[in-house]
């Protein structure tokens, strides 16, 4: 069993490059099998979820090489095998098969997706949205089954009932070569919606209303290769610069796009934090005593519901109470029991977390739940007094590249263990 250990109460120094967005990643290597020739991805997190993605398309026959930050996908032996279980269990992202699927074959059967139990996450929206394209998708034995009729994908127009990004772009996969046009409204309108798109029509698709409520797309016959460079990890971001602010002294974060972080940066102003922005940078100094705020999650641009539980150890070194409401994922609170383990004064009641600062930590082991949770874990055993030992890591590992080598840079005393 892997382990982290971490003796905290170091104070942070220097700098890190973030690294290329994972909720991106995770979608566009789906993506790649739309193409009829390699597609090179730049930027590309060197994640487990990226590793996992990477598995499945070779078992469809893809050719992949993969450096590290660089993906190379060559998609044309690739044939429609069913992927009811494996790797396909092992993260959220592999339901954006369906929609690469039935865009690229007409059929596919996907199982039903893993990754950290947030509670429910329904695909009904996906669904709803392949089913008004003109596919016929059921459920048998936990794996989804997705085929089209006679007359292939048909556009049409459709309003998703709940704002997903999971479903936009989905549906968006499925709807590029459909005939005639489609019309998506009350889409989602993350940056990694228009990442994808631009991916997209970067391969010869015509998608127009990326980053806004509503998507229009003209089917095309055929998509092509092409180069694409991932957009900077905003959750990647917004983890450091929250370790930053909790316990850095001096720490530049490099490679971010400030505009997608503006949620949490307005929420960094508002306790005190000493920061200052650059173009693509952000630079965190040490703060004088900071003073408790209160968050509320909501869908793009609102603040990002990942980044709730890396906020909530700088919320616990703030002065005052405040309260944190996931509207997303309400369910997303199993780090607030792990923090009182470590002497946090937070409690949850109906889904709320409520909190009052300063809260005074000490390692002890604690658990890594979901991905989130353990980079939450992680910045407590930074600020913590003696030995964090944190289980679960392969949660941590699902979404943060090279975590241990960019800490240690920074003057961290963390380590992975084997025991």
């Amino acid at each position: 069993m892997k382990k982290l250990k971490i003796n905290g109460g170091k104070k942070l120094n220097g700098e890190i490059t973030i690294s290329g967005a994972k909720n991106s990643a995770v979608a566009l290597i789906p993506s790649t099998i739309l193409a009829d020739s390699p597609v090179t991805l730049e930027g590309v997190p060197d994640i487990q979820d990226v590793h996992s993605l990477i598995h499945i398309l070779e078992e469809m026959g893809a050719t992949v090489t993969f450096d590290g930050s660089t993906m190379v996908v060559d998609p044309t032996k690739i044939v429609s095998i069913p992927m009811p279980n494996g790797k396909i269990k092992s993260l959220r992202a592999s339901y954006y098969f369906m929609g690469a699927l039935l865009g690229k074959f007409g059929k596919g059967v996907v199982g039903l997706p893993g990754g950290c139990y947030l509670g429910p996450r329904p695909i009904d929206q996906h669904i709803k949205g392949f089913r008004a394209l003109g596919a016929t998708v059921e459920n048998d034995m936990g794996a989804m089954y997705l085929e089209t009729g006679e007359n292939g994908l048909v556009g049409t127009r459709i309003y998703l009932d709940v704002v997903s990004i999971g479903a936009t772009i989905n549906v968006m996969l499925a709807a590029v070569k459909a005939k005639g046009k489609t019309i998506i409204e009350n889409v989602a309108r993350e940056p990694e919606i228009i990442d994808v798109a631009t991916l997209l029509n970067n391969m010869g698709a015509k998608i127009r209303g990326a980053g806004t409520d509503m998507l229009r797309i003209e089917g095309v016959d055929t998509l092509h290769g092409c180069r694409h460079t991932i957009i900077p990890d905003r959750i990647e971001a917004g983890t450091y610069l929250s370790l930053a602010a909790a316990a850095g002294e001096d720490v530049l974060i490099k490679n971010i796009i400030p505009e997608h972080l503006e949620g949490l940066l307005a929420k960094m102003i508002e306790m005190g934090v000493n920061m200052e922005e650059g173009e693509d940078s952000i630079r965190i100094l040490a703060s004088d005593e900071l003073k408790a705020v209160s968050v509320k999650t909501l869908p793009y641009p609102g603040f990002a519901t990942d980044l709730q539980q890396p906020l909530t150890p700088l919320l616990l070194k703030t002065k005052g109470t405040g309260t944190i409401i996931d509207t997303i994922y309400p369910k997303r609170v199993k780090h607030i029991p792990e923090l009182v383990r470590m002497g946090a004064s937070a409690r949850v009641e109906n889904d709320i977390i409520l909190f009052e600062g300063p809260s005074k930590l000490q390692g002890v082991e604690v658990e890594a739940s979901d991905l989130r949770a353990g980079a939450c874990l992680v910045i407590a055993g930074l600020m913590a007094e003696g030995t964090t030992t944190i289980t679960g890591v392969e949660n941590i590992e699902r979404g943060y590249d090279h975590i241990v080598e960019k800490l240690t840079s920074l003057g961290a005393d963390i380590q992975m263990c084997d025991e």
